[in-house]
């Protein structure tokens, strides 16, 4: 026997809970927080790379340069992480 549920409909509720704009004010903090510590890895792996470069060493350009990309990505999924959920939690609800 199928047993059939029809007629859910459940969706995010903004006041659901109290506590949810202190929530929200907290997240806005730690993405703030992220995209400073993103800022920080990019100069510090920007000097390993130049002091690598200077000192003929590769192995330190190349840490430094993958700190320097791994930095731009971090700020970069940071700074979308708003735009990315709210994408797909829109796509979510179209299934």
């Amino acid at each position: 026997m199928t047993t059939v549920v029809a007629g859910v409909n459940v969706s995010p509720n903004a006041s659901g809970l109290p506590g949810i704009s202190e929530l929200q004010n907290i997240v806005g903090a730690l993405l703030t927080i992220g995209l400073i510590a993103a800022l920080a890895g990019l100069a510090l792996s920007a000097i390993v790379w130049s002091v690598g470069n200077h000192s003929t060493n590769p192995v330190l350009a190349g840490r430094g340069k993958t700190g320097v990309l791994v930095s731009f990505v971090a700020a970069a999924l940071i700074g979308g992480a708003v735009a990315l959920i709210n994408f797909f939690a829109g796509a979510g609800a179209t299934l």
